[in-house]
């Protein structure tokens, strides 16, 4: 794996070294970042957005983010294994300032005063493809009125699962990779 554009270009980080998380392939990391640059429909400019990414195993989603601009991302990630990689992937990357790791569960959200007191442009949302709790945790964003007007919040899904997505979530552009769905959205108001 490696980073793709920005700062960081061609700087590799460390793949999981289980089977249980599974990081984005540089195919589609580069595809959504072309769609968030160069698409009229979300004409996204990633400098000094701050950005919360759920679920980030790795962290290749954010750490590609801070390489294009992004002021700060916020990690969450609660596998032991997996976090130890992300830490040192930011480490590698020497961008430790512009980092804030929390080491919880994504469901206990509303517990995390850095977030709460933090506005967010972009979030990436990657739960486990079987995790079933996708529209709680758009709940929990929604009533924490963490997202800056028009912020964007992009969906990692399995292409094959059929699911029904909160109603205040506004699907904007639905891209299909391999077993990959994408899903590019913004919160009604």
């Amino acid at each position: 794996m490696r980073i793709i554009a920005g700062d960081f270009k061609g700087r590799k980080i460390l793949k999981p070294v289980d089977i249980s998380t599974r990081p984005l392939k540089d195919m589609v990391r580069e595809s959504i970042f072309n769609i968030l640059e160069h698409s009229k429909l979300t004409n996204i400019k990633l400098k000094n957005f701050n950005v919360l990414d759920l679920y980030s195993g790795v962290g290749s989603f954010g750490l590609e983010c801070l390489s294009r601009g992004a002021k700060k991302v916020f990690f969450i990630e609660k596998h032991n294994p997996t976090l130890e990689i992300l830490k040192k992937n930011i480490r590698t990357l020497n961008c430790e300032k512009k980092c804030e790791i929390i080491e919880n569960d994504v469901t206990k959200l509303k517990k995390f005063s850095e977030i709460l007191n933090s506005k967010f442009n972009l979030v990436f949302l990657d739960p486990p493809f079987k995790d079933e709790n996708i529209n709680l945790i758009i709940d929990f964003i929604y009533d924490m009125k963490i997202l800056e007007k028009k912020a964007l919040i992009i969906i990692h899904r399995n292409r094959e699962i059929k699911e029904k997505y909160h109603k205040k979530l506004n699907e904007l552009r639905i891209e299909n990779y391999g077993k990959s769905k994408i899903i590019f959205s913004q919160l009604l108001d």
